[in-house]
């Protein structure tokens, strides 16, 4: 559902954009627009190794910034991260960069979502 969500949304944040020079530049845009346009606020560290992983991080997610910091809902919180890791893919895809994207919690409410880009 997240997937088909990001691409509706990427469309409607770039239609009136110029095109992207790479991927760094759509990255960034996805941690400063696309996130903005979801979660009000953008992400707070872009990471990369140049070689197709980017880490994402945001400090307090909206999402998990709601339930308490016990271990038991440590374990639960990679289910409420499904749906954004759907968003940040779809909108990838949309424009035209295939990906694997996934979360993790170490200590709420941060988290980490991982960008691994797939070469045609």
């Amino acid at each position: 559902m997240g997937f088909r969500v990001g691409q509706g949304l990427i469309e409607r944040l770039t239609k009136d954009t110029v095109r992207f020079k790479d991927e760094l530049d759509i990255m960034k845009f996805i941690c400063k627009d696309f996130w903005t346009c979801v979660f009000k606020k953008q992400i707070d560290n872009l990471r990369t190794n140049h070689q197709g992983i980017y880490v994402l991080q945001d400090n307090k997610f909206r999402l998990l910034s709601q339930l308490s910091a016990g271990k038991q809902y440590l374990e639960q919180a990679p289910k409420y991260l499904a749906f954004t890791c759907g968003l940040v893919r779809g909108a990838l895809s949309n424009l035209g960069v295939k990906s694997i994207v996934t979360a993790e919690v170490s200590v709420m409410p941060a988290c980490k979502f991982q960008v691994m880009i797939q070469k045609m």
